[in-house]
């Protein structure tokens, strides 16, 4: 009987063994972003023994990093209920309140997971942490003032450090994260995160070189660590942005390194959501189309499927398609609307707006198109970055009055890229618009026009032609001071510039253009100076008919 006793004694230590092992197994599971296999080898823990309460926590967490909220509250709820370890369940439930806008209540559960703990224990200070941290607003001081009580427990712990880096990266203190990254990763070198963060936080400064360097380092003994592949794309993406003339080639390193980064991990709705939000940035929308439709048929309800189905329609050239997806996806109030969805639902309706031979526009459905493009630049003022092409676009289909309305929207941003020419193709688009024949001159839009063309000098003062474009408007402003002024702005300029730009044949009839115009405007106060201004006309252009008969008209 003794000894049947101490077998089952045996035995039951055994299970514990076990199951702690799991446990570690699902953590380097989750670490590695392999949530699918991390989902069954707890799911498996919680079937064999629901008294494993951690089992459930890190389940539920799962559910929280996929936005399934009712899937992690119930995972919580249960792990409670659970014999070992119940208490972490309260942190869990304690960031659901964080998410909420909860903090008192979540506060209240995360103290009851601390009252739970050990002397010794230090690992739930870890996880609330990580919960301020992960919520939908990271609040990374909390986070550091948890860590610093973890910190009292066991300074040294690896985990501790590794936390410590990703609430100081949170923080933006980038010294204290790389010396606590580097320690974590000198304490446990199988904490292969630590060391990759070291080359996120190069990433962050724009030191691409020295990040991919960084990465290979890590590559070369940890070739099947699946995030590292991620943080490559996520690099090369932005090299390619920021080194002129290599994007394309980094761009399709960038993919190359994300669908290996896939192989590694899970190709499950979550991960193919991420996939998709990365080919939204690299702009494949071929890509994106493909996989939008493989995750439709992984589930065929799910709201973000929309989105990347809009997103691509457009793209691709189906806007029916675009405008019910993404019309269908805003109008559940249930889902999270960002700015590019109020983007490409009003690109659409532009698009589908202009007629198949450009030559016309449905005015309707183009200002319906405006007020989603407003909506989406006041939730987001960078989308304006891609808004240029838009209204240039227009221009260059000579539909000036529309082309004006979106680059308006788009110089509504002073720190767009496009800003400057933005404006000049504004300007020009309000000119043009107002110098057809028989036309009833929009004297307001011609000052707006006025301001842009201003931008444009102040922002680049040696563009030359913004001048003539300026004064051009002042005159169909009839404001004749301005327009001679801009006019001899244009004329100093390229005088300054000497004889071989003077020389040129277009500066030649630009030069008319000036003096003709001119010597028009001081006709109405000032005839010495008309007189004066058209034989300066003649003295390029001899046989000049408009200098030659407004000078007759002059001398009599």
């Amino acid at each position: 009987m003794n000894k049947f006793k101490i077998l089952g004694v045996a035995f039951l230590a055994g299970m514990t063994v076990s199951y702690a092992q799991d446990i570690d197994q699902a953590k380097k599971e989750i670490d590695a972003e392999k949530y699918q296999d991390a989902k069954v080898t707890l799911k498996s823990i919680i079937k064999s023994d629901p008294s494993e309460g951690k089992a459930f926590f890190l389940l539920g967490n799962i559910y929280l990093y996929q936005s399934i909220a009712d899937s992690a509250k119930m995972t919580y709820q249960s792990g409670l209920t659970a014999k070992d370890d119940a208490h972490f369940n309260y942190i869990g439930l304690g960031q659901l309140d964080l998410n909420n806008g909860k903090a008192a209540e979540a506060k209240a559960k995360f103290d009851l997971a601390i009252k739970e703990m050990r002397r010794k224990d230090f690992e739930e200070y870890v996880y609330v942490a990580k919960a301020y941290m992960n919520s939908t607003k990271p609040d990374y001081k909390n986070a550091i003032s948890t860590l610093n009580l973890a910190k009292e427990k066991n300074g040294e712990e690896p985990q501790v450090l590794l936390a410590f880096g990703d609430a100081y990266y949170g923080d933006k203190n980038q010294n204290q994260a790389y010396s606590n990254y580097r320690n974590a990763f000198q304490a446990d070198n199988s904490l292969i995160r630590a060391k990759v963060q070291l080359g996120v936080l190069l990433k962050g400064a724009k030191a691409y070189t020295e990040a991919v360097a960084a990465y290979n380092e890590v590559l070369a003994t940890n070739p099947g660590y699946g995030p590292l592949y991620r943080e490559l794309a996520e690099t090369y993406y932005l090299w390619g942005l920021n080194v002129p003339g290599r994007q394309d080639e980094y761009l399709k390193k960038a993919l190359g390194y994300y669908e290996k980064y896939m192989t590694l991990t899970d190709y499950s709705l979550t991960s193919r959501m991420r996939h998709a939000d990365f080919l939204i940035l690299a702009k494949d929308y071929k890509a994106l189309e493909i996989e939008a439709n493989k995750m439709k048929e992984l589930d065929k309800v799910n709201p973000r499927i929309y989105r990347y189905l809009g997103y691509s329609a457009y793209q691709n050239g189906n806007v029916d398609l675009a405008i019910k997806s993404l019309e269908d996806y805003i109008a559940n109030p249930d889902n999270k609307v960002i700015n590019l969805d109020y983007f490409y639902l009003g690109l659409s309706n532009i698009k589908k707006a202009t007629s198949a031979d450009g030559t016309s526009i449905e005015p309707v459905l183009f200002e319906k198109g405006l007020v989603s493009i407003r909506k989406a630049v006041e939730m987001e003022k960078s989308v304006t970055n891609d808004l240029g092409e838009v209204g240039k676009n227009l221009y260059e289909q000579k539909l000036y009055k529309e082309a004006a309305a979106v680059l308006e929207i788009a110089t509504s941003n002073k720190e767009s890229n496009g800003f400057l020419y933005d404006n000049y193709y504004l300007g020009n688009a309000i000119y043009f618009d107002n110098a057809k024949p028989g036309i009833v001159k929009d004297t307001v839009a011609l000052k707006k026009a006025d301001i842009a063309y201003g931008n444009v000098i102040t922002a680049s003062p040696d563009t030359q032609d913004v001048y003539l474009s300026r004064a051009r408007t002042n005159s169909l402003l009839e404001n004749d001071e301005a327009m001679i002024m801009y006019y001899q702005q244009y004329i100093d300029l390229v005088t300054k510039k000497g004889p071989e730009e003077l020389a040129k044949p277009a500066v030649k009839a630009k030069l008319i253009e000036c003096y003709n115009t001119m010597a028009a405007g001081y006709a109405n106060f000032d005839k010495v100076k008309a007189k004066e201004y058209f034989q300066k006309t003649l003295a390029i252009d001899p046989t000049n008919a408009y200098a030659t008969q407004s000078l007759g008209i002059l001398n009599k």
